[in-house]
């Protein structure tokens, strides 16, 4: 798949060189950056701009691409060992998901699963997350309630996010959670949260409707870490 733009590409550089089949070159950098990238044992190819333009369908290239391996998807059965899960249900904007998942490898999440989508375009996870998807157990599984009673069923404490819940700084976190982030537009269905065990918000200083939820979630996941 093709990755573009410097901070996903240093940070694959940097951390998953392996990952790497060809790196495109569209721009001039420095000589020893370049020494350096030769011979980290993957292809470097310097191409004209316009032909950067066109393999990335014209989006900000930054004069850097890569073309790396294929994410391999996890099966969200393996989870139900991990102490501290993050549960996406119907989530769609891969800008949001990236920064979510973002998020939860700095915090200490130990995997996230997506719900009620098929598929999503991993390349632009891959990108929006900056890389950080190469080191985050990642799953999709349409059906959220299978997700929600597997968990359950192995001992999880379930969370999820709404503002008419119980403020996060007073709630009781448990050693194993799963928390419930809802869609954009939606948050989450009454049948996903009428199941959850603990309804969690944050409190807001002045009025106000809502945070984005990668922001809400990116609190939310701080203050839950253990």
């Amino acid at each position: 798949m093709l990755i573009y733009a410097k901070q996903p590409i240093n940070y694959i550089v940097k951390h998953h060189p392996h990952k790497i089949k060809t790196l495109y070159l569209a721009k001039e950098i420095d000589k020893k950056e370049y020494a350096h990238l030769m011979k980290m044992g993957f292809e470097v190819k310097r191409i004209p701009s316009d032909a950067a333009g066109i393999m990335c369908k014209n989006a900000s290239h930054q004069g850097i691409l890569a073309e790396v391996e294929e994410y391999r998807l996890h099966n969200y059965k393996t989870f139900l060992s991990f102490d501290f899960v993050l549960v996406l249900s119907g989530l769609t904007d891969v800008g949001n998901i990236g920064a979510i998942i973002r998020s939860a490898y700095a915090l200490g999440v130990d995997g996230v699963i997506v719900c009620g989508v098929k598929s999503l375009p991993l390349e632009a996870v891959t990108r929006t997350s900056t890389g950080t998807l190469y080191d985050m157990p990642f799953a999709i599984e349409t059906n959220i309630h299978d997700v929600l009673n597997d968990l359950k069923m192995s001992g999880f404490t379930t969370y999820g996010a709404d503002m008419g819940g119980v403020d996060i700084k007073e709630a009781k976190i448990a050693k194993r959670k799963a928390l419930f982030l809802g869609s954009e537009g939606e948050g989450l269905s009454q049948r996903v949260a009428s199941k959850l065990d603990t309804i969690v918000s944050i409190k807001m200083s002045h009025e106000f409707d809502s945070l984005n939820v990668s922001v809400a979630g990116g609190i939310l996941m701080d203050r839950m870490r253990g």
